[in-house]
């Protein structure tokens, strides 16, 4: 029998890139997940923005289970069943006319980067190569997107680092005028920066983006990582500011637990990615594309996406309703049930702190950076875990303020 391994195996066997909780979760079921010692937590991180139907979903499990009976994994000299329907999915469903699936949203953005200087150096040479994106965003971590990222702390102890980014401020419609211009072969842009605590974009920002790119031909891309796959109460956030990028990035929710990702963009720049540029071993499993069909089945439903949008109605009531008697959030930020609480100046950098004395409370909490607690439950958690959770969180906030 294999004996049981704890938190302490953690700091022996793994490199030390993460500082998990002190718990380890051995199973779990909707928004519900119990550790080793049966300790019961609501789940509000969601595996960050993931599980967008719960954990261990019916439908999910019996998609995944029917294509582990028939194909796993073919490579990238053939097409599979699955993959195909997703893509038709996909295209069916939004501005874009085709679809490259690979595995992460970092490789989702490395592709659209590449796609951008790659179509930038056909059309118009090799002086137009230069990347804008945006302070505070994040993009993913390969050596490309964590350069993209406009975090240095987290690309700093890696250079030299790709050449030809330059960072501005997020809603700075002037920094974006003086920035973007003939040598521009991409803006990067998060709808709503999540890493970089929960803030939306203006919509008059994201137009002037729109019409710079147009002005220049940059591909504008859409960093939908985070934000895609009824986040935001729409199918991906772009709807919801009625403004189409070029490209698109998604992954997280798309496979509800599943690692896949997809790069999504038009006809027009599509045909820069031709056979042998650009690839990857996994992207476009079977069991991948399986599981993504049956998230999108459920999510990309009117009455779905309705329900996100009560849940977070029923989220702010209750967190403004804490927030009176506790006066600790200078802001709390929403867009559907991406949700950001930014602390006030008294308890800035203390989101951490918060976040452990939840999870002894008995919830799953997100933070984004040291001052904003952040929320990406499941899409359909249901409203009475809402409930249970935001009384934790209640209780957590005033053992943080009476901990003194």
């Amino acid at each position: 029998m294999t004996q049981q391994v704890t938190r302490k195996d953690f700091d022996q066997y793994m490199i030390p890139t993460y500082a998990p909780a002190s718990f380890i979760p051995v199973k779990a079921k909707g928004s519900v997940v119990v550790d080793q010692q049966g300790k019961e937590y609501i789940d509000f991180a969601g595996g960050i923005a993931v599980n967008v139907l719960g954990h261990t979903n019916d439908k999910l499990k019996q998609a995944l289970n029917q294509q582990a009976e028939s194909l796993w994994h073919i490579g990238n000299g053939y097409s599979n069943e699955p993959v195909l329907t997703l893509a038709k999915k996909l295209v069916e469903s939004t501005f874009a006319d085709k679809a490259f699936f690979c595995n992460s949203g970092a490789e989702a953005n490395e592709a659209a980067l590449k796609l951008a200087r790659k179509y930038a150096l056909d059309h118009h040479g090799a002086h137009k190569n230069e990347i804008v994106a945006f302070n505070s965003g994040f993009h993913g971590r390969t050596l490309f997107t964590v350069s993209a990222g406009g975090q240095p702390k987290y690309s700093q102890d890696f250079a030299p680092l790709p050449a030809g980014i330059r960072h501005i401020g997020f809603n700075d419609i002037e920094a974006a005028k003086a920035t973007i211009g003939a040598n521009t072969c991409a803006v990067i842009v998060e709808p709503i920066q999540g890493e970089g605590g929960v803030i939306p974009a203006d919509r008059e920002f994201l137009r002037s983006l729109r019409e710079l790119c147009d002005q220049h031909d940059a591909v504008l891309i859409f960093d939908e990582v985070q934000t895609g796959v009824g986040r935001t109460g729409h199918l991906y956030a772009y709807m919801h500011y009625g403004i189409k990028p070029d490209v698109i990035s998604t992954a997280k929710a798309l496979g509800g637990g599943f690692p896949i990702a997809a790069m999504l963009t038009t006809d027009k720049f599509a045909t820069t990615l031709s056979a042998g540029t650009h690839g990857t071993t996994y992207g476009g499993n079977p069991l991948a594309a399986a599981v993504a069909n049956a998230v999108l089945d459920e999510v990309n439903q009117p009455e779905f996406l309705q329900g996100v949008t009560e849940r977070n109605q029923l989220f702010l009531s209750q967190l403004n309703l804490i927030n009176e008697k506790a006066a600790i959030f200078k802001e709390i930020r929403s867009m559907g049930l991406l949700i950001g609480c930014e602390l006030n100046e008294q308890h800035q950098g203390q989101a951490k702190a918060i976040s452990n004395i939840a999870a002894q409370e008995g919830l799953i909490l997100l933070i984004a950076g040291p001052n904003v607690v952040r929320f990406a439950p499941a899409l359909n958690v249901p409203k009475e875990d809402i409930e249970t959770g935001l009384a934790r969180f209640s209780s957590a906030i005033n053992i943080y303020l009476n901990k003194d």
